[in-house]
Order: structure tokens, then C-alpha cells, then sequence
């Protein structure tokens, strides 16, 4: 089920909103919990087993660590837990990815080729897999007491507005939250607000983005000019941000509506002055998981430079290979390490000593060329759209590919993309607050404006989602 679906916000939500605070506050959990579960449910009852089996994983891992004898029978336990918890996750997501590899290897030695397993890849899999062994690390760790209640730990990982695309959430973030969560007129209505936020962003920008990118990247690289590549990755730059960071905005603010308080998960990325900058902004909960659970771990920066590019780059292949099973997730993993280890060096000093709007142009453009493996199908692609980048050659553009760029031009998308880039730049949010520092009636004004601006936001965007016009967010792949 799709946040920008109208099962979603004219039945699910309302249904579920009106049981959880007609409940008594006792049965709030539960309420949650089945609501969670029909969400998951509603792509399929052999995933949501798969969930299931996942939470009785992390629960009954996390008990028996907590009541490991002494550290060698913990350790055992935490290892045991996060063997299965990987194992699940590289056998639905990687086994085929990895089949054809080997069988690409066993043709050359002359050996027959294995059959590839043809696994669909569970939905949210990424996501909750690292929810559960984050949370049997730090019971590990003594960081966080162990859920001793089924119902609590279930609804941790599966809560729904976080289940399929994250944040990924910590354990000890909403542990007390769990269990005793305030019902605030002022959170809920943050919470609605941020929900229609997202939802615009989502449905009038993000998708409109991706129409044009995708019509932009399926033309055939000899009809590409070079002006077409740039628009093709410019577009998918800005859709990538604003459909990423519109689920984010949804299900924080969908948290906040039953009394959740999640953290950030975007600041701004696109106006960061460095690599290092960049990955403090851009999906900021997965950035911190693998510092947390991978960089610290391996030693971090504490073991000389050697070590610490050696752990950078360890990082970010794991990082690429998050994002999925083939080699141009590895590529754009490595060519972020590569800029990070460079920046930690005599590139980073030069860049201190640049003008800021030099340092943010360098980021920038650094930001959109990365973007290339992870919207590219495969290696090769890659590197045709780098060379089309980069050929500033007199272009004798086909017809068909005149056509295309004049029929894209037009208005809507030009407004899009301005709204974007004003979006992605922090514009709207700074001139907000300027309004709401400025009082009086500036401050009146500002109200009014608002509450019809909300109630735009969402006829525009349940006009367009009746319209068929609607899709589902990219990080549903990963």
C-alpha cells in the first residue's frame, strides 16, 4: 500500500486513526500493531511471514543474549542472531546477483552453469533487517535494556510509517515512546502538516520529475546530446531528493499523528560544502547506522590513515550494495569513498580554503555526477552517459530528440523544477521563519496562508492521484 493512494488516505488512514484514539490508551499498541500488519499485508502474505519470522528472529536473539551467563555465551548469541539476519537478507536480495556472477566465472573455467534462483525481493527487507540488528547490537551492548513484550517489539519493526522505506529507527530512540507516548494537539497537527508536505512534494513534484527523467533517460545514447544528458540527470537529481525526502516527511509525520517523534532524516543535502557534509544531510539514518555498526567497529579513524580509507571505502561498498545487487551500486559506493578519502587529505584542506559558494559548487556537481550509476541499469550505461556528459561536440540532433526536448520544456515541468530547486535549496523554510520572526501581522498572514496552502497541497495532490498520475517512491526497490 502506497502513502499517495487513495485506499491509503481516504480508508486506511482514517480507519486506523479513528480506532488507535477511541481505544483506551492501554490498547494503543495493539491497535497499531494489526493496522501495521494489514499495511504489510497488503503486498502479500508470504512477505508479511517473512516479517513475521524476522521479529521472532531480533525478540527471541535479544532475550537470549540479555540472559547470556556470562560474555562468551552473549557473543555467541549476537552472532548467531546477526548470521540469520544477514543470511535472510543476501538470500532474498542477493542470490541471484550472486548465481550469475558465479556462472560467469565457472563459463570461463568451462564448467556448466548454475540454475539462478528467481526470488522476488521482499518489500521493506533492507529496511527492517537493520532495524533488528541495530537493536540486538545495542541490548549487546548494554546501550538499551531488552523488549520483553512481544507486542512492543513487533510494533517497533513493523511500524507502519516506517516499515517499507524507513527512517531506519533506532530502538532506544523510541523505546519510552513505546511504551507511554502523549497525545498532543500540537504534535498532531505538525504531524498532519508535515504528511501533506510530503505528500505534495511526492505526487506534484517528484513525479512529474520522474516523467521527465525517465522519458529523458530512455533515449538511445547515439540520439543524446550532451544538453539532453545534463537535463536527464539534473531532473533525476532533483526527483531523487524530492520523492526520498517526501517519504520521510510522510512517515514522520504519520509517526508524529499517534504520537511518535522520529528524528530527521534529511537537512537540506543539496546545499552541503563538501562529501563529508553531504553524507551528515542525505538520508541521514543510514549514514549514522553504518558509522554506528560497520565504521566504529572496524576502528574507525583511530588506526592511522591507512585504516581509516581502508574502513571508508569498506563502508561505502557496503553502502553501494545496500542499495542493491549489481556493480553499478558498487560504482556509485566507491566513487563517495573515493571523494570522502580525498577530502580527508590535501583536497580537503584546499576546500577550506575556497569561498563557500565554490566549495558548494564543487559538492554539487560532484552530488549530480554520482548520480549516474545509481540511475544507469548497469555499468556500461554508466559510462555511455558520462561520455555524453562530456561530448561538447557540434551535435547533429535526430528530429525525434528536437521533439522531445521542446515538448518537455514546457511550463509545468519549468515550474517543477523551480519549485524543486527553491525545495531542495531551503528557500520555503527559511522564508517561513523569517515571517514568523517578523510577528505582528506578518505572522497573521502567515497562518492563514498556511492552512490554505495545506488545503491545496492535498486537492492538488488527490486530483493528480485520481488522475492515475501516481507511483511508487524509489526506495521501494532497496
Amino acid at each position: 500500500m502506497l502513502f499517495n493512494s487513495l485506499t491509503f488516505l481516504f480508508l486506511f488512514l482514517p480507519l486506523c486513526l479513528l480506532a488507535y484514539y477511541l481505544v483506551p490508551q492501554r490498547f494503543n499498541n495493539a491497535v497499531l500493531l494489526c493496522f501495521s500488519l494489514v499495511f504489510f499485508a497488503w503486498g502479500g502474505v508470504g512477505y508479511t511471514l517473512l516479517l513475521l519470522a524476522s521479529i521472532a528472529l531480533n525478540y527471541g536473539g535479544a532475550l537470549l543474549i540479555h540472559a547470556g551467563k556470562d560474555e562468551r555465551m552473549r557473543k555467541y548469541f549476537l552472532v548467531l542472531t546477526l548470521i540469520l539476519n544477514l543470511g535472510l537478507l543476501v538470500w532474498f536480495k542477493y542470490a541471484g546477483f550472486l548465481v550469475l556472477n558465479m556462472n560467469a566465472l565457472l563459463a570461463t573455467a568451462g564448467f556448466s552453469a548454475l540454475n539462478v534462483p528467481q526470488i522476488a525481493l521482499p518489500v521493506g527487507i533492507s529496511f527492517y533487517t537493520f532495524h533488528g540488528i541495530s537493536y540486538v547490537c545495542d541490548v549487546y551492548r548494554k546501550l538499551t535494556p531488552v523488549q520483553k513484550s512481544p507486542v512492543r517489539m513487533a510494533l517497533y519493526i513493523s511500524l507502519f510509517p516506517q516499515l517499507i522505506a524507513g527512517p531506519i529507527i533506532r530502538y532506544r530512540q523510541i523505546a519510552e515512546q513505546l511504551e507511554r507516548r502523549r497525545r498532543s494537539y500540537d504534535l498532531w497537527v505538525s504531524g498532519l502538516q508535515r504528511f501533506l508536505i510530503g505528500l505534495g512534494k511526492k505526487v506534484i513534484i517528484a513525479n512529474n520529475l520522474a516523467l521527465a527523467a525517465d522519458t529523458l533517460w530512455g533515449v538511445e545514447f547515439g540520439d543524446m546530446s550532451c544538453g539532453t544528458a545534463w537535463l536527464a540527470i539534473i531532473c533525476y537529481t532533483l526527483q531523487i531528493y524530492t520523492d526520498f525526502s517526501a517519504y520521510s516527511d510522510m512517515a514522520i509525520g504519520l509517526a508524529a499523528l499517534f504520537g511518535f517523534e522520529f528524528p530527521e532524516n534529511f537537512n537540506f543535502p543539496y546545499t552541503s560544502v563538501g562529501m563529508k557534509d553531504f553524507w551528515s544531510r542525505w538520508h541521514i539514518s543510514l549514514s549514522t547506522w553504518f558509522r554506528d555498526y560497520v565504521y566504529i567497529p572496524l576502528g574507525g579513524n583511530r588506526s592511522g590513515v591507512g585504516k581509516t580509507y581502508r574502513n571508508l571505502l569498506l563502508v561505502f561498498i557496503l553502502t553501494g550494495f545496500w542499495h542493491g545487487s549489481s556493480w553499478n551500486f558498487l560504482f556509485w559506493g566507491l566513487f563517495h569513498g573515493v571523494f570522502l578519502m580525498l577530502e580527508r587529505g590535501k583536497v580537503g584542506n584546499l576546500l577550506q580554503r575556497l569561498p563557500l559558494w565554490l566549495r558548494h559548487a564543487y559538492t554539487l556537481i560532484i552530488i549530480i555526477l554520482s548520480w549516474v550509476p545509481f540511475r544507469a541499469p548497469d555499468i556500461q550505461s554508466t559510462l555511455h552517459f558520462y561520455r555524453r556528459l562530456f561530448d561538447f561536440t557540434p551535435f547533429q540532433a535526430h528530429k525525434y530528440n528536437e521533439y522531445l526536448q521542446a515538448s518537455l520544456m514546457n511550463r509545468e515541468l519549468l515550474l517543477v523544477l523551480l519549485l524543486a530547486i527553491l525545495g531542495s535549496a531551503g528557500f520555503f523554510r527559511f522564508a517561513f521563519r523569517h515571517l514568523e520572526r517578523m510577528g505582528g501581522m506578518a505572522a497573521t498572514a502567515l497562518q492563514s496562508f498556511s492552512l490554505a496552502g495545506y488545503l491545496l497541497i492535498f486537492w492538488w495532490s488527490v486530483a493528480l492521484i485520481m488522475a492515475g498520475t501516481y507511483s511508487p517512491f524509489i526506495y521501494f526497490r532497496f
